[in-house]
């Protein structure tokens, strides 16, 4: 009984630091010109994008830069679904099997409000 005891507390203290570390742990570091020139019809390259996703968010203060701070970081937006006060960056595919996604920043008077991740 008291084995089971240990082995139930084990597991659940894995769980919460997996839940704690979730988004933290980076599989690539971000790279301004890799990001920008990624292939992502290529297979080599189509996680590239997710993979830099967190590095990017915890090491680029993305929230306050202007849209041309944006554009030197992560080049020009996807036209498709872009506006005058939103970028959209396609990642390519996730590690979730066949899912997609995008990176979308959104802008207030020219400066970085908000950033996303759209899976779908």
């Amino acid at each position: 009984m008291k084995k089971i005891n240990v082995i139930i507390l084990i597991t659940i203290l894995i769980t919460i630091c997996g839940f704690g570390l979730r988004g933290k742990i980076s599989g690539e570091k971000f790279d301004s010109e890799k990001w920008k020139t990624a292939d992502l019809a290529s297979e080599n390259n189509w996680s590239l994008r997710w993979d830099m996703m967190n590095s990017l968010r915890n090491n680029n203060n993305l929230i306050g830069m202007s849209k041309i701070k944006v554009i030197n970081l992560l080049g020009k937006p996807d036209e498709s679904f872009t506006t005058e006060n939103t970028f959209r960056y396609y990642l390519g595919y996730s590690h979730t099997g066949i899912n997609t996604g995008s990176l979308v920043v959104t802008f207030c008077n020219g400066i970085v409000s908000e950033i996303s991740v759209l899976q779908g």
